[in-house]
């Protein structure tokens, strides 16, 4: 925590001062230098490593125009921090407004290109969703988002809302399930990092061409809940064998 406080102000600055010149990449590309620097500050001071399966199912660099809707597992601070780092396309966080007071830090991520919402405020936040997302996809940005709205704990499952399925049948870009077994190594509301690998894992591309918004985040949350088990059968492991109990 003192190391992400002590860099974040310098890179914070520096975001600041260029977003006054110039806008888009070479902003957002500055902050995620600081992401860079707060996910191998964990690697190197908290022992906590990660390993990447599923990557050939996103579009490559060279594909600039190629635009996904990521829809994630949301455990932890973690993997907000690094996606952004291990992605090869910009990324446009759909996030609750509150965050863009906290110093610095917020201070920057407001020069960034991304959808704050005002959660108070539903039809507002859709509409501001749909707008910008449509804009995002069409400059071949990628939109994530967290279906179940908050990070939920290890071997939980939270309610998977269809803000990400609706934005996909609005713009026609299809969606990416994704699964990280984060709170293994940071647990939410906790500031001590646990040394060990997050495992993160890519599925395939789903079209949302034809379906309903209901019924595609089922299978994105089928995928997910399923994967995240394979990945973390410890944490499930109250699930793992359904048949009753002999006396």
């Amino acid at each position: 925590m003192l190391w992400m406080l002590l860099t974040v102000v310098p890179v914070a600055i520096a975001a600041l001062l260029l977003s006054i010149f110039v806008r888009g990449n070479p902003v957002y590309w500055t902050c995620i230098f600081w992401l860079r620097l707060a996910i191998h500050g964990a690697r190197i001071l908290c022992g906590v490593r990660w390993r990447i399966q599923g990557m050939e199912n996103l579009p490559t660099a060279a594909e600039r125009t190629s635009a996904v809707i990521l829809l994630s597992k949301h455990q932890s601070t973690w993997e907000t921090f690094a996606y952004p780092t291990l992605m090869t396309h910009p990324l446009a966080y759909v996030f609750k407004r509150e965050l863009l007071y906290i110093p610095f830090f917020g201070w920057a991520m407001a020069r960034m290109d991304m959808i704050h919402i005002d959660r108070s405020k539903r039809s507002e936040a859709w509409a501001k969703v749909a707008a910008q997302g449509k804009r995002l996809a069409a400059q071949g940005h990628w939109v994530i988002m967290f279906p179940e709205g908050t990070r939920t704990a290890r071997g939980q499952v939270g309610e998977y809302k269809t803000g990400g399925t609706r934005l996909a049948l609005e713009t026609g870009v299809p969606v990416v399930p994704m699964a990280a077994t984060s709170a293994r190594c940071w647990p939410r509301r906790s500031f001590l990092l646990r040394p060990g690998v997050v495992d993160i894992s890519i599925g395939k591309p789903i079209s949302p061409l034809g379906r309903e918004p209901g019924e595609l985040m089922r299978e994105v949350q089928g995928w997910i809940e399923s994967e995240m088990q394979r990945l973390d059968p410890e944490a499930y492991g109250h699930t793992l064998d359904p048949s009753p109990q002999r006396a």
